[in-house]
């Protein structure tokens, strides 16, 4: 009776040590690793399209140029028209850099899990070499003489369970290891894929800035071509007053507006503006009468302006509430910032509006970005400051 159950126990550890690696592990760690690597897969052909889209959605200034010429049908349809352009091409450039910022941060954490799989696999390494010596060491036969070593048939089926499970072990460290082998490689993948698109938003931001230099310029040509055009003059000269009108309409229903919502809980208590351009302090244009550059007649300059870079801050001058925050073909992007006690603060040519109708703002709140929307031939922000009613000098009121 003995020697039967000792055979059986023969046969049992011969057919464990001859069993190969299941398909399936019973360690859910396994599972785990394998999601992981089918994600990070799915994600790599997502930045594949990416690349693709990104390269299919970069702007035809060409296009652009042509199109603005045949529709051109005055100075100020075309100067709205390119506006719009210009808007979209900003549009874009900042999606562009929210990408670059977002693969930064996508590489980085790519990175991390690449160096701890990697930590993973020299761990791995060193806990099967030492296992790998036990087992040449030791040999099978180590197996079948605790078996046929043990005293009784209960006790038999308890080492043969205890074999199993080591065998199992044996098994699941295995595929762990293979699976975390190919996790690092889909991660140098991963990481190669992000770098490449990283690389191409950058050339792409390059592009856009480079398109968008080009509107720049074909405005300012196309208004210094029209307002330096002695045949034109005459036609120009009335354009400007038009353009002044225009302006002075705008302002005129901005403090109806104003009146209409006036707040009580907003007083100016006399403080100093912050600087509203902090980028750069040069100034362009000063306030006050001057020789227009252009059409050589002396005309009247509502505000300062202040030369900045495209997409460069633009600032609350002090607390105060949005009256308006809009677009004008004259104004280009502009905002009416209401203080309180008749004194209001007017921002325009911004190629972006970060504040919206009604919102309070506090001194030094980022408001807008520097642009040369609206009749301007030059990215600057025209900073003016109105006092019941009526233009003042900004210097009164800035440090």
């Amino acid at each position: 009776m003995r020697k039967t159950w000792k055979l059986i126990g023969l046969v049992l550890v011969c057919s464990m040590l001859a069993v190969s690696v299941p398909e399936k592990m019973p360690v859910s760690a396994t599972g785990s690793t394998s999601a992981t690597i089918q994600q990070k897969k799915d994600e790599i052909n997502k930045a594949k399209e990416e690349r693709k889209k990104l390269q299919q959605g970069l702007s035809d200034v060409k296009k652009m140029v042509s199109k603005l010429e045949k529709s051109k049908t005055s100075l100020k349809n075309y100067v709205k028209e390119l506006d719009s352009q210009l808007s979209s091409v900003q549009t874009k450039i900042q999606e562009l850099k929210d990408l670059i910022s977002e693969k930064e941060e996508e590489i980085e954490q790519t990175k991390k899990e690449l160096e701890e799989a990697i930590a993973i696999e020299e761990k791995q390494y060193e806990e099967m070499k030492i296992r790998i010596k036990f087992m040449y060491e030791k040999g099978n036969h180590f197996y079948l003489d605790m078996m046929l070593g043990a005293s009784s048939f209960g006790d038999m089926l308890n080492k043969a369970q205890y074999v199993e499970s080591i065998s199992a072990y044996d098994r699941q460290k295995l595929e762990e290891f293979q699976l975390n082998r190919e996790l690092i490689e889909v991660c140098k993948q991963e990481l190669e894929e992000e770098e490449a698109m990283l690389q191409e938003a950058k050339t792409a931001v390059e592009q856009e800035q480079a398109n968008l230099e080009v509107l720049i310029d074909t405005k300012e040509k196309e208004i210094t071509a029209f307002e330096s055009d002695i045949k034109t003059q005459e036609q120009a000269i009335k354009e400007y007053e038009e353009y002044i009108r225009e302006q002075d309409e705008t302002i005129a229903a901005l403090e109806k507006a104003l009146k209409e919502m006036q707040n009580s809980n907003i007083k100016y208590d006399g403080g100093m503006f912050a600087w509203p351009a902090p980028s750069y302090t040069r100034i362009t244009s000063e306030y006050g009468w001057r020789i227009h550059p252009t059409l050589k007649v002396n005309k009247f300059h509502n505000g300062v302006d202040m030369g900045a870079p495209g997409g460069s801050p633009i600032l609350a001058a002090y607390d105060g509430e949005v009256v308006q925050a809009g677009y004008s073909s004259t104004m280009g992007n502009y905002i009416y910032l209401n203080h309180g006690s008749g004194l209001v603060t007017i921002y325009m040519h911004a190629s972006k509006l970060y504040v919206t109708k009604g919102q309070v703002v506090s001194k030094g709140d980022k408001i807008a970005a520097v642009g040369t929307t609206g009749r301007s031939t030059g990215n600057h922000l025209h900073f003016g400051v109105r006092l019941n009613g009526e233009y003042v000098s900004p210097w009164n009121y800035l440090k």
